[in-house]
């Protein structure tokens, strides 16, 4: 058996293939976007409160900045 194959638990009702792939999406999605609050909140430790005046699309762009120089010096 797999892990996602396990015996069936008594008293609780088994969900079909399909409905148990949904529940797995959804708890990826969940935990991807965990993940992301967490780089966020780690930031703000780490560097302190961006200023009180930046604009959200001023933030996001210095985001994807560093994202994208993370990304070329990965590749």
């Amino acid at each position: 058996m797999s892990e996602h194959d396990p015996q069936p638990t008594a008293g609780r009702e088994p969900l079909d293939a399909e409905a148990a792939e949904a529940v797995r999406a959804y708890a990826a999605k969940k935990r991807a976007d965990a993940d992301q609050l967490v780089g966020v909140l780690e930031d703000i430790a780490a560097h302190g409160l961006p200023p009180a005046m930046t604009s959200w699309e001023e933030l996001r762009e210095a985001k994807l900045a560093e994202l994208a120089a993370r990304r070329s010096t990965a590749a």
